[in-house]
């Protein structure tokens, strides 16, 4: 770092600072003046590719706590749509669905953490009807992964001759049911039942075979809670989380009790006001919640082949989001699923629900250590590095003039700081002498907003900032000669982009059957190298596309017929001589 007077101004001048969380950053020129005390970027001295803007999220009100906090502490700021232009924000958290207006108008530094009509999936009665249709067109083998459902009340017929056909079966016990409202979730209106009298709805519910024989340990049932993030549709793509969380009910499974939601139901938003919730279980301690990585430790000491139970669950991930693709195209989303599955006393993985909006609560130590790092991990999947080196080129070579563009307000005493001294965690926040830290109290304490740490300095923030000045620029109709044309490509091409490397690239485009608008850029989860999805990143390993043949279906449009067909193989690979023992690994698990 070197210093440069300009007069009554000092000009700071920094290379590669870092944030946290690995986000590189590029070189950038301050500029503190004393006397305004704002720190400022000096737009007509540096090329427009040289300055990096601070990420700013955007949070719905009933976002979770835990999102605006992680994204705190790695350096981001909060979105103010009283100072700050509608664009300038690079990720939109929220519970409920976008406009399809806010996907048309995404900017290629934006994320979006839902994708368009993915209720498709999530809806209990949406997802029985996908299902249905796949076992109708790829047969019930790869598809008996889920109970059969029925629909009520428009399935009533069909489900009465289901029950009475059983019932009238000689030798043969009556099957258990599980009613649940399509619309409801965290456990609220599910009923499980043996006799069809005590079945009772006054909604839309489906009624599936309740699975009576769940694997336990010690006597409690159990499910995970796996989270899968699709970053793309078409092609899909879809990655899955290492660790999660195995939820236990809080009382002694017993098909006696059927009314005992606390031995049936694993939902943690029931089981913690449950009795034994604070009580030390044996063989489960206290609380209802267990990791992953604890699980598969415990099924390897019993000779469980948790490598290939979670091969199963990955074939179940697949097979279900296969069953709505392709959705409506839209650039920049993402999509976090909470996939619920229940494993049987003979290690079969059954789907019970796809969850929209997993919680994110954090109602343990657990849920800290597994939810925390999960935020982590998706904000490094946003790949917001290659993205942002892609947004400075849509104004590389344009010049600001001489005016000067604050970067934000900051108070006195960031100025009065020796330059040595100025690091480059307020630089990212835009914030005065205050840290990280107090604005991490302040998210904890509340669910509102984060006040401004500096009301007094932002008002003088401008509306016109250099991502509406971009973004301008990038609506304005443009006539390009051929000179212009040749120096953009020029332009790209120092960006990592070449004439190779775009037509590999339009082979993952969605044909124009799919496609009812441009895709702004490029996929983000591509790698820079050779275009195709990045393979692992923290946890999340990439489980689709799984072998080149898939890659190739997933090209141009999805070809399900194809990919059901490398499913199949992969299936055949997965020897039933590996799952032998089984009642005597069950006998160790129950007792223990």
């Amino acid at each position: 770092m070197f210093i440069q007077s300009k007069g009554s101004e000092i000009c700071f001048h920094s290379f590669r600072p870092m944030l946290s969380g690995n986000l590189s950053q590029l070189p950038v020129k301050y500029s503190a003046n004393a006397r305004a005390s704002n720190v400022e970027i000096m737009a007509d001295d540096y090329d427009t590719r040289e300055i990096w803007r601070p990420l700013v999220f955007r949070l719905h009100e009933n976002a979770p706590r835990v999102v605006r906090e992680v994204l705190l502490e790695r350096g981001w700021t909060e979105f103010d749509k009283e100072e700050q232009d509608d664009a300038d924000w690079n990720l939109y958290w929220r519970n409920s669905p976008f406009r399809m207006t806010d996907h048309h108008s995404i900017k290629p530094w934006q994320r979006l953490n839902h994708y368009p009509e993915a209720v498709r999936i999530t809806r209990k009665d949406y997802l029985a009807r996908h299902l249905k249709r796949m076992r109708g067109s790829y047969g019930s083998a790869l598809y008996e992964f889920s109970p059969v459902a029925f629909i009520m009340p428009n399935d009533y017929i069909k489900f009465l001759s289901e029950y009475s056909k059983e019932r009238q079966s000689v030798g043969r016990r009556s099957s258990y049911w599980i009613c649940k409202p399509v619309g409801l979730s965290r456990g609220r209106g599910i009923l499980i039942f043996q006799d069809i009298e005590d079945l009772v709805y006054d909604c839309t519910v489906i009624v599936q075979k309740y699975i009576s024989n769940p694997l336990l340990i010690s006597g409690y049932k159990l499910d995970l809670r796996l989270y899968v993030c699709v970053t793309s549709f078409c092609p899909l793509t879809i990655y899955t989380y290492e660790e999660g969380l195995v939820r236990f009910a809080t009382e002694k499974f017993d098909l006696g009790s059927l009314d005992n939601v606390y031995a049936h139901l694993t939902n943690t938003s029931i089981n913690k006001y449950g009795a034994s919730y604070e009580k030390y279980k044996e063989g489960i301690g206290c609380g209802s919640k267990w990791t992953f990585s604890k699980f598969r430790s415990y099924l390897r000491i019993f000779g469980v082949d948790d490598m290939l139970l979670w091969q199963k669950i990955n074939n179940i991930v697949i097979l279900t989001l296969l069953a709505v693709t392709p959705l409506p195209v839209a650039s920049n989303c993402f999509e976090l699923f909470g996939f619920d599955i229940l494993i049987d006393e003979k290690f079969k993985p059954w789907l019970l629900e796809v969850n929209y909006n997993p919680a994110l609560r954090l109602d343990c130590s657990t849920d800290d250590t597994v939810k925390r790092k999960l935020l982590h991990d998706i904000v490094e999947l946003l790949n917001y590095r290659q993205i942002d080196a892609f947004r400075q080129n849509q104004v590389a070579g344009t010049k600001a003039g001489r005016r000067r563009v604050p970067w934000s307000a900051a108070g006195e005493s960031a100025t009065r700081e020796a330059p040595g001294l100025l690091t480059c965690q307020k630089v990212a926040k835009c914030t005065s002498a205050s840290s990280v830290q107090p604005a991490l109290q302040a998210a904890r304490g509340s669910t509102g907003k984060v006040a401004n740490p500096s009301k007094k300095t932002a008002k003088a923030y401008p509306r016109k900032t250099l991502t509406s000045q971009m973004r301008e620029r990038m609506n304005m109709p443009k006539t390009p000669s051929p000179e212009k044309a040749e120096a953009k490509n020029k332009q790209l091409q120092g960006a990592g982009y070449s004439p190779h490397k775009s037509d590999q690239l339009s082979h993952w485009l969605p044909t124009p059957d799919f496609c009812k608008w441009k895709l702004t850029t490029r996929p983000y989860f591509l790698s820079d190298k050779d275009q195709r999805p990045i393979p692992r990143v923290g946890d999340f390993v990439l489980i689709f596309p799984f072998n080149e043949a898939a890659l190739q279906a997933s090209k141009d449009g999805t070809d399900v017929k194809s990919i059901i067909k490398e499913i199949n193989k992969l299936v055949s690979k997965q020897l039933p001589s590996k799952e032998q023992n089984t009642k005597k690994r069950v006998g160790c698990l129950t007792s223990v």
